[in-house]
């Protein structure tokens, strides 16, 4: 009768030993190419984005920015169809997909809008879960940087309102302004009113006057808004969101705003992102950045010229002397 083969705890030892060296490895390999996956990714979807969400049958432009926080968590802001930028904890990658949550701001509800995409070619395809629970598809394409290669040579100054009537102008709902003695005059909430003309660079003058408690905005290129409101009286709001400020974004360094019932003035310029603001006659925001489009913006095509946007669905408000000097 044959012996039966003995095996060696030693040899049992080292063969344990391989194998979870090998294992070791392999899940080091796994690791680092689904690291390596994971920063590509990143990498790809890093940076802002203008988005366009189909709600309904109804084009919603809003903003997102991707930002890297340490060494590998993604953060970020994002911009609805109304209200300010709010900021965005956490985005997470999953199975190739994004995702993140926000908290309701303006929307009606309590429960968060949570939102999922992911990158196809040089476009974004996700959608949003809003706070009403129901999902709405959206896309994303790159935002421009618009930045300039020389300083503008200046146009010709051009009155967009004539004292008399509201011509050159339409309202995107029931027209509720009206024009007394060279007042152009929202006398309660109702439809904004846009210019007929699109600009790219200009200036801009304007005075307006607000009731106390009133709020209004003037849209740059119909995206961005700089702020008016009444920050004497009832609650108080965020410096980015207060007189003078791009809304959401840039907040001016010093406040500049007159009790309700006077009359003042901003006078903006606006080259590319960079914008400067001079708040009744003292500069409040000098050649800063905007990042995005604000709350409300006409459009998300940030590449494209827009119009002069006024918000007339928050309160009353009085305008005069509007006056646009466009880039040549």
């Amino acid at each position: 009768m044959k012996n039966s083969p003995v095996i060696s705890y030693k040899g049992i030892s080292r063969f344990i030993r391989v194998q979870v060296i090998l294992s070791l490895l392999l899940f080091s390999v796994i690791r680092v190419s689904a690291l390596s996956f994971e920063k590509a990714a990143d990498a790809a979807v890093i940076g802002r984005w203008d988005i366009t969400i189909d709600k309904a049958g109804k084009s919603l432009p809003s903003w997102l920015e991707v930002q890297k926080s340490g060494t590998h968590i993604l953060i970020g802001r994002f911009t609805y169809a109304f209200g300010s930028a709010r900021p965005i904890s956490e985005i997470k990658l999953h199975d190739g997909k994004y995702s993140f949550s926000i908290p309701p701001q303006w929307e009606e509800g309590n429960r968060n809008m949570d939102f999922e995409f992911e990158l196809k070619g040089e476009e974004l395809v996700g959608t949003m879960v809003y706070t009403d629970g129901v999902t709405y598809h959206f896309t994303g394409v790159r935002a421009p940087s618009l930045i300039r290669a020389k300083d503008p040579v200046w146009g010709t100054p051009v009155k967009l309102f004539n004292g008399k009537d509201t011509k050159g102008w339409h309202a995107d709902g029931k027209n509720q302004w009206t024009v007394e003695s060279g007042i152009l005059r929202s006398l309660h909430s109702g439809a904004n009113l846009i210019t007929d003309k699109t600009f790219t660079d200009f200036k801009l003058h304007i005075e307006f006057r607000y009731q106390k408690g009133s709020n209004s905005g003037i849209y740059l290129r119909g995206r961005y808004e700089v702020q008016i409101m009444d920050v004497k009286s009832g609650e108080p709001e965020p410096i980015n969101n207060q007189f003078s400020a791009i809304y959401g974004f840039l907040p001016p360094n010093k406040m500049m705003a007159k009790d309700a019932g006077q009359w003042q003035s901003y006078d903006i310029t606006l080259v590319g992102r960079l914008v400067t603001i001079v708040a009744n006659g003292t500069m409040v925001i000098c050649r800063q950045e905007i990042p995005g489009i604000t709350g409300g913006a006409f459009n998300s095509k940030e590449g494209e010229p827009g119009p002069i946007l006024i918000q007339g669905d928050h309160g009353p408000i009085d305008y005069r002397n509007i006056v646009i000097t466009p880039a040549k």
